[in-house]
């Protein structure tokens, strides 16, 4: 198992979405083959502590736990990694991005082996929080006092605010509001840039931070306070494994501006030349840079289409969008948008948070091997058959795609009238047969495509041979 993964993320203000939805997103990439499943913690009162699997982390729990979504991994044995998810309080969380501290820093601030990762965040922070910025006053709090194994990246919303919080070193952290009207996308480094020690409405940090910096010589400025460049690598990996995703990202939201996909100067926060919609979301976190030379599946030079690390690749164990929309109660306010798989090979199917258990296919994972009867490797298996094949099956899987997505997003409309008028258990149980449904709609198209690669790839052998019937 890799101990970090490599994702990007994107985060959007209420002001910049087209229906006033906050949005955060995340690919979670590490394999190519690493199942995940998706499940439903239920609310509880008891007594617990948190011990991890990874290391020797442990740390006692509130008694009281939120109910939450979330995706946990086929196996604990390196850890849960339940990732991302939407508690009952509309609260959303996704954790990680993975990213790294400067030696410099590490050796005045070195991580602590055992202190909390990425497979625990989720775990104990998501069940117990009631606003976004809760969400990092705890996590900050949780790692001032037991420090960090890693450097993180972590996303958190709630309908009103979106925070973008990083942690540096094993016991540094700092997190920035979005700005209302504005997006970022973020890839595998520390990204926030200025920060303002005044503005305590939009930017959160620990205590000593400025104490730490100055004491250990770290600030390469002679005035202000820029966290990448104090605490970040900036280094040549960035120009091809990093930049160039975040570039991609504002490329397809703000086209008009013309930047250089290796600079180390794009800007973290941008606001788009128009609104933000699910599906803007979607196009970045499934893009492998189509419409540049950069597309590994493009007609670019051979130099060009291996250039550039693509947001979409098949290291993706899932790809999730988590929209909390406005003037809705938490039942149905939030959902859960979840590709499994590769998101440029797979469709992300919309679940509400209110649900109280995910369809059956999704839960039960819990070997490494293909399992037909996984969400997982019903999404993985189309795109094991189209990558074999990739021009000629592509527009297939994109076909099936559109009509897959005009389905869900038919019954989303449908399911969001009906649920104005339930409450309660019935409505429990109708968001419940909602998430069966939509499973249904995408896996039946995908096993249907499957079926049909297969069957065409039997012409497609390379020991092919053609018989004249006139011999």
């Amino acid at each position: 198992m890799e101990k970090y993964s490599a994702c990007t993320s994107f985060l959007a203000g209420k002001l910049a979405t087209i229906d006033g939805s906050t949005i955060i997103g995340r690919n979670e990439d590490s394999k190519s083959a690493w199942p995940k499943n998706f499940i439903v913690h239920s609310h509880s009162t008891e007594p617990k502590e948190f011990k991890s699997n990874e290391n020797k982390f442990t740390m006692p729990l509130p008694d009281e736990a939120a109910k939450y979504t979330a995706t946990p991994e086929w196996t604990d044995q390196y850890g849960l990694f339940e990732e991302d998810g939407i508690n009952e309080y509309s609260v959303a969380m996704s954790a990680t991005e993975s990213a790294y501290t400067n030696d410099t820093v590490l050796a005045a601030d070195p991580l602590n082996p055992d202190g909390i990762g990425e497979e625990a965040m989720v775990t104990v922070v998501l069940p117990y929080i009631k606003t976004a910025r809760e969400g990092v006053e705890r996590l900050g709090s949780i790692i001032e006092k037991y420090g960090t194994s890693e450097t993180n990246g972590i996303l958190f919303s709630d309908q009103k605010e979106v925070w973008y919080m990083e942690t540096a070193a094993g016991h540094q952290w700092v997190a920035q509001r979005i700005p209302d009207d504005h997006y970022a996308v973020v890839s595998n480094q520390l990204s926030i840039q200025e920060i303002d020690f005044g503005d305590v409405d939009n930017f959160m940090f620990n205590s000593g931070l400025q104490q730490f910096v100055v004491e250990n010589n770290l600030n390469p400025n002679e005035s202000g306070f820029n966290f990448r460049e104090i605490f970040g690598k900036n280094d040549l990996s960035d120009e091809y494994y990093n930049t160039p995703r975040v570039w991609e990202g504002q490329r397809i939201l703000n086209p008009e501006i013309k930047q250089d996909p290796i600079s180390h100067d794009l800007p973290f926060i941008r606001k788009a030349s128009r609104l933000i919609k699910i599906s803007d979301v979607q196009r970045i976190l499934s893009s492998h840079y189509e419409g540049t030379p950069y597309n590994p599946a493009g007609s670019g030079s051979k130099a060009d289409k291996h250039r550039f690390r693509p947001i979409s690749l098949p290291a993706t164990q899932e790809s999730h969008i988590l929209q909390l929309r406005p003037n809705k109660p938490n039942t149905t306010a939030g959902v859960h948008w979840l590709a499994m798989g590769v998101a440029a090979q797979s469709v992300y199917v919309p679940f509400f948070a209110g649900m109280s258990e995910t369809p059956a296919i999704y839960q039960g994972t819990n070997k490494l091997e293909y399992d037909p009867n996984s969400a997982y490797w019903v999404f993985k298996l189309v795109s094991v058959l189209v990558d074999a094949h990739f021009k000629e099956f592509m527009p297939e899987l994109q076909k099936v795609q559109s009509e897959t997505n005009i389905s869900l997003g038919n019954l989303l409309k449908e399911a969001d009238a009906k649920s104005n008028e339930l409450s309660g258990d019935n409505l429990t149980s109708y968001l419940n047969q909602i998430a069966n449904q939509s499973s249904k709609i995408a896996i039946d198209a995908f096993r249907k495509l499957t079926s049909q690669l297969i069957t065409k790839s039997t012409d497609m052998s390379p020991l092919f041979y053609k018989h004249n019937t006139d011999l």
